[in-house]
C-alpha cells in the first residue's frame, strides 16, 4: 500500500487558514448577497451563451445609450454587470484551496480505512482461534460489515 498522506496539517497552520478565511469573509460580506433556496430557484438561469449576450448588451448601452429604456436603472445594471462575471480569479483560488483540503481528506480517509481493514482482518483471524480479547473487538466491529447474502437457515 502506497501511503501518500504522511503528515497532518499542523494545528497552527489550520488556525492561520481559518483566520484568513474569516478575514476574507468579513471583507466581502458587506457587498455580498445571501439568497434563500426559493430565491435561487426563481433566479434567471445564465450560462456562458447568455452571459455573452449580457456582455454585448452592456457594451451597446455604452455605445448606443439612446436605446436604454427609461425604466432601466443603468447604475444598477453597471453594478450587476461588474459582479456578473463571478470574480473568476478569486473563485479559482477558493476552488484550489478547497481541492487541497478535499484531496487530503480523501487520501487520509482511504489510507485510514485500508489500515483499519488490515486491523479488522487480523482481529477476525484472532477471534477465530479464540485469542483472549479478540472476540469482543470482533463482535463490536463486525456490525460495520452486515451480511447481505442468504443465511443457511433461510435457504431451507
Amino acid at each position: 500500500m502506497n501511503n501518500i498522506h504522511n503528515q497532518s496539517i499542523p494545528q497552527e497552520v489550520l488556525d492561520q487558514v481559518r483566520s484568513k478565511i474569516d478575514e476574507a469573509i468579513q471583507l466581502v460580506k458587506p457587498y455580498s448577497v445571501v439568497m434563500t433556496a426559493d430565491d435561487r430557484a426563481s433566479a434567471l438561469k445564465v450560462g456562458d451563451k447568455t452571459f455573452t449576450f449580457i456582455t454585448k448588451v452592456f457594451a451597446y448601452t455604452k455605445t448606443n445609450p439612446e436605446f436604454i429604456p427609461g425604466y432601466m436603472n443603468m447604475r444598477e445594471f453597471d453594478v450587476d454587470f461588474q459582479d456578473a462575471g463571478g470574480h473568476v480569479d478569486v473563485v479559482s483560488l477558493i476552488n484550489q484551496l478547497y481541492n487541497y483540503f478535499d484531496d487530503t481528506k480523501l487520501a487520509a480517509r482511504s489510507e485510514a480505512y485500508a489500515a483499519s481493514l488490515f486491523y479488522y482482518g487480523n482481529v477476525q483471524q484472532a477471534a477465530s482461534v479464540n485469542l483472549p480479547g479478540a472476540k469482543a473487538i470482533y463482535d463490536d466491529l463486525k456490525s460495520y460489515f452486515p451480511r447481505t447474502g442468504k443465511t443457511t437457515e433461510s435457504k431451507k
